[in-house]
């Protein structure tokens, strides 16, 4: 190895691929790699999820941890003094790397800015620039902020999972509610994250069970959560055939009332867009595990009620498939829109 401790630092406004290439050029010429996530309070995106993303996508690289810090002074490159309270915050990362394992001063500073030659000045270490043209990648955080879909194939797949537009299309039983998700992934170039639901239903069946408990709800709940963060979503929309909260109302549909154990499984999941398959209009098909017609308008006014309660954006699809999946693309397209606009940065 070239050097002992090297530095890199960044918004990661999101990370990219340009910034995964930083990081990877360090870590093979570096004993040890700190990556400095210094985000500011006007941002869109948390530090804890950047960090997140980028700990997940270089938990195989050696020597590499991330840490995130806020930095919400200016940006200035030509005032001593705005650097002087920048570095306070570098210096601040560094003792926290050392606290973890071990002082080792920093002795190279790789960069793909300007910047990284004052920055490794100050340090007393050695500026290693990395594609600073972006040659090997060509983006930024600016490109990918101003085009997230344009640029989805640039981000790493724990990037992609934490901004996809999570979409969960939701309804009674024998509503189209399946049909509907797989064909919207499909506009959309992927697959559509299943319903646990009736895989459980399924297994109680051939096991001979017939009566429904807490803990069955709460371990749907658990396993649909886990199945959609699993799912690597190859476009910007994740689209999810039901979700952990759907189980609290079916929950209350087989026991008569809510209990916490399942919202407890919930937690503060929130999708970005919910679309609520009307059962009006759809014939009812028995496949040997519905419970039958007659509890269709109970189901679907009881999801309309607790979408309202939750206040999430939702939307009530009616007519014929055609009808609604045009309806359910126009709901994500504004979802999406919402969901990728940024601040802009400090």
């Amino acid at each position: 190895m070239r050097f002992r401790h090297a530095l890199v630092l960044g918004k990661f406004y999101p990370p990219h691929a340009g910034h995964h290439h930083l990081i990877r050029a360090a870590a093979a010429e570096s004993e040890r790699t700190t990556v400095a996530m210094l985000g500011a309070t006007v941002e869109s995106l948390s530090i804890r999820d950047r960090v997140s993303w980028l700990a997940e996508e270089h938990a195989t690289d050696h020597g590499v941890r991330v840490i995130g810090d806020l930095d919400d002074h200016p940006i200035d490159y030509h005032d001593p003094v705005v650097w002087d309270l920048h570095m306070g915050v570098v210096r601040s990362v560094l003792a926290r790397r050392a606290a973890l394992d071990g002082h080792e001063p920093v002795d190279a500073v790789f960069s793909s800015e300007d910047y990284g030659v004052e920055l490794a000045r100050r340090l007393g270490a050695r500026h290693v620039p990395v594609d600073p043209g972006r040659v090997a990648h060509p983006v930024s955080g600016t490109a990918v902020r101003a085009d997230v879909r344009g640029n989805w194939s640039r981000l790493a797949r724990s990037t992609r999972a934490g901004l996809c537009t999570r979409v969960v299309v939701l309804g009674a039983e024998s509503s189209g509610t399946t049909t509907l998700a797989r064909a919207l992934a499909a506009h959309y170039g992927g697959d559509s994250v299943p319903e646990y639901g009736r895989e459980h239903t399924e297994v109680k069946a051939r096991a001979g069970s017939t009566v429904w408990t807490v803990g069955d709800f709460v371990d749907v709940a658990v396993r649909q959560a886990a199945d959609e963060d699993a799912a690597a979503p190859l476009a910007p929309v994740l689209v999810c055939d039901n979700d952990p909260w759907a189980a609290t109302v079916w929950c209350e549909r087989y026991l008569g009332a809510g209990h916490p154990e399942v919202d407890a499984a919930v937690g503060t999941r929130r999708p970005a867009l919910y679309l609520l398959t009307d059962h009006v209009g759809v014939p009812f098909e028995q496949d040997g595990t519905r419970d039958g017609e007659h509890l269709r308008p109970w189901m679907t006014a009881r999801f309309v009620r607790g979408l309202r309660e939750r206040g999430v954006p939702w939307v009530l699809l009616t007519g014929n498939h055609e009808h609604r999946l045009r309806r359910a693309i126009r709901a994500c397209e504004e979802a999406m829109t919402t969901r990728f606009t940024f601040a802009p940065p400090l």
